[in-house]
């Protein structure tokens, strides 16, 4: 790999147009016009070899981010985690649609994916994560960032559906979400997706005290992290509670799954934003 690629921004910028042309594709052909005469099509194999294109320019961009000199040092802040985030979805998307029809989150994932690579060349924080060197912190930290990229998905496979659910209940289905599988299937999708982020998140918080206990000597360090993570993991254990024990579906299934992601969002990723980019501190 030719060093300029390494030590410049112009894999972001070339991640970051494939995104945009996939994403002005995707529209253009799938949701532009009178769709309920096409027939239904997954990705197609050249779509799917550009985008897996697209996430090579996002890992290697990735690589220069999280390590910019290629030390044991690793520079993990707001616009990172963010960036590998969406990365991680995005791949998760890439390898779910040989299995199962996902229609919509490319107009929603795409774009996300174009403006979070770009976020820390635009954002370059300096926060160095401590114990880095740590098996234990590497694995603790591939689980968290695992959940957060599944909960990424079911998020706004949530807001699509809800979308779609509002006009079908209006009675104003555009070509835009006439396409769409239909709302038992999307919904058992979602549910799939949050099972298996559950399952991560709960290892993340295994793995968290583990590691504390490691290194503090105890299992838990009570900080806002912790308090966010748990609390998320405990609205998402009563969803899946809810939704097995009575059944719960539709909007207070939505509402649930999107609280749920936004008090996750708050225990790392809102965090490092307030203290870089509203407290200017590392």
């Amino acid at each position: 790999m030719p060093l300029i690629l390494l030590h410049s921004p112009i894999p972001h910028f070339l991640a970051a147009a494939l995104y945009l042309l996939l994403a002005v594709h995707f529209w253009r052909t799938r949701w532009r016009g009178a769709v309920l005469n096409q027939p239904v099509r997954g990705v197609a194999g050249w779509e799917r070899a550009l985008l897996l294109v697209a996430l090579i320019f996002h890992g290697i961009a990735l690589g220069t981010d999280i390590s910019p000199g290629g030390g044991a040092d690793l520079r993990f802040g707001f616009a990172v985690a963010l960036s590998v985030m969406t990365w991680l979805a995005v791949v998760l998307y890439w390898i779910e649609s040989f299995y199962a029809r996902m229609e919509g989150l490319q107009m929603l994932g795409l774009p996300l994916a174009a403006v979070c690579v770009l976020a820390p060349w635009v954002l370059p924080g300096q926060h160095v994560l401590a114990n880095a060197g740590s098996l234990t912190f590497r694995v603790h930290l591939l689980m968290a960032m695992l959940a957060y990229s599944l909960f990424t998905l079911a998020a706004l496979h949530a807001i699509l559906m809800a979308v779609a659910e509002r006009r079908l209940h209006r009675g104003r289905l555009t070509p835009l979400f006439a396409g769409l599988p239909p709302l038992l299937t999307m919904e058992a999708l979602l549910f799939r997706l949050i099972h298996i982020a559950f399952g991560l998140l709960t290892l993340t918080l295994i793995s968290g005290a583990v590691f504390s206990e490691h290194i503090f000597g105890k299992a838990l360090q009570f900080n806002h992290k912790t308090v966010f993570a748990v609390l998320s993991w405990l609205i998402f254990a009563a969803l899946l509670f809810g939704r097995h024990r009575y059944g719960w579906r539709g909007r207070v299934a939505l509402r649930w799954t999107l609280t749920g992601f936004a008090v996750l969002l708050l225990a790392y990723v809102g965090s490092r934003f307030v203290l870089e980019v509203v407290l200017g501190r590392a």
